[in-house]
């Protein structure tokens, strides 16, 4: 379209030459007839210069529309959503790190069950009513609530170890996407997605540490527990009376 209108303004400027040097050998009020066609120069120089400035419009006009369309083609590219989302995929990797923690035994996560339990079974002090045989259930329940606690911590250790290669294969499609990217859009949507991956992996840290914490907290409870029922088993062998202090004791009457 550009070399079209280059070339007919190469035949306008030679026909407007050709005109003017008819103008400039003729007199300006000539006229310069051909069968019964009257020819005027000078209306004809006007005429040309008319038909060249309008093909100049014209050009100028055709390249704004062509700026326009490439600015239009830019707008759509960057426009352009990503066809690529990880999100399920994340959102079903911390599915299963919850449901390991759901399917925790042992003392619940709810904060008021866990007050009410831990009350009973991890008490400061005995009372003189809780049978010997209780506070042997007790010591067991306990014992099993650590377990419990140390096999969750296990469980999720192997499930995040699971995930990682996961994350990785996630994460070399969203750097191929975002490398791929034809537009600011798609850009901007793979980096949100490398964020959401981030953010995924900070969640499942705080979930495994979460598990780690809460079975040393177990087991430092039992311990704790097992000082205060081993305080209480020797006070109940003591006595409250005065213990026992060896005499003299004497046989046959000597």
């Amino acid at each position: 379209m550009k070399a079209q209108s280059s070339r007919h303004l190469r035949l306008t400027a030679l026909a407007a030459a050709a005109v003017m040097v008819l103008v400039i050998t003729k007199p300006a009020h000539a006229l310069f007839g051909v069968g019964d066609i009257v020819l005027d120069p000078t209306n004809l120089v006007q005429n040309t210069l008319t038909a060249v400035r309008t093909l100049e419009q014209i050009n100028n006009q055709v390249q704004q529309l062509q700026n326009e369309a490439q600015m239009l083609s830019n707008q759509a590219r960057n426009l352009a959503s990503l066809d690529f989302n990880v999100v399920s995929r994340l959102h079903a990797s911390l599915a299963k790190s919850e449901q390991l923690i759901a399917e925790a035994q042992g003392l619940a996560y709810d904060v008021q069950s866990l007050d009410s339990e831990f009350a009973r079974l991890y008490p400061d002090e005995y009372a003189a009513t809780v049978s010997g045989d209780q506070m042997y259930r007790d010591a067991r329940r306990r014992w099993e609530h650590t377990l419990d606690g140390l096999h969750t911590t296990m469980r999720m250790q192997a499930q995040v170890s699971r995930n990682l290669s996961e994350d990785e294969s996630a994460l070399a499609d969203l750097i191929g996407q975002s490398q791929s990217a034809i537009g600011a859009l798609q850009a901007m949507q793979a980096t949100n997605q490398l964020l959401a991956l981030q953010a995924k992996q900070s969640i499942q840290a705080q979930q495994l540490q979460l598990t780690q914490d809460r079975a040393s907290a177990l087991e430092l409870a039992r311990q704790t527990a097992a000082s205060e029922r081993a305080r209480e088993v020797r006070r109940r062998f003591l006595g409250e009376g005065t213990p026992y202090t060896p005499h003299v004791v004497q046989f046959y009457g000597n």
